[in-house]
């Protein structure tokens, strides 16, 4: 492998005692968001919630996450598929962008198939926006089934 590349990852603050196991998953694995990465060495800088609504800790962790050697920050897939999904992910993208000037990538891991189907259900995708807003981790259903 070649080109390291140093990322971190915010999760969503219901899930602040996830342990993270489907996105170091997916990235072991290349998949979801993380197939950005195939052949390239990957190593993870930072790893935190986003601080509880409204995203608090989005102001000032980015900066800690970049000294370290953050070059992508991923806002991981739990901000998308949980109930309801989070209202602030674009707000969040848009803000680390132009306040850091670092590229930040929507998801980690594939959408796991059983919130798939729910949120299929729930409409919550059926615009293009939001479908381009879940396009890397939108995967074939053998893939989402072994997320859930």
């Amino acid at each position: 492998m070649s080109s390291k590349k140093k990322i971190a990852i915010f999760i969503c603050d219901r899930y602040s005692s996830c342990a993270g196991g489907k996105c170091f998953k997916a990235l072991q694995n290349r998949e979801g968001a993380f197939q950005i990465y195939k052949g390239k060495e990957v190593e993870v800088v930072g790893y935190t919630s986003c601080g509880g609504c409204p995203g608090g800790n989005i102001e000032y962790a980015p900066q800690e996450m970049i000294k370290n050697g953050a070059e992508v920050i991923h806002l991981a897939t739990g901000l998308v598929v949980g109930y309801p999904p989070c209202p602030r992910i674009n707000y969040f993208k848009n803000f680390i962008e132009n306040t850091y000037n670092t590229k930040v990538v929507i998801g980690t891991h594939p959408i796991p198939e059983k919130y798939f189907k729910k949120h299929n259900i729930l409409k919550t995708w059926d615009t293009p926006a939001k479908r381009k807003q879940i396009e890397l981790i939108l995967n074939e259903e053998e893939l989402r089934k072994s997320y859930n």
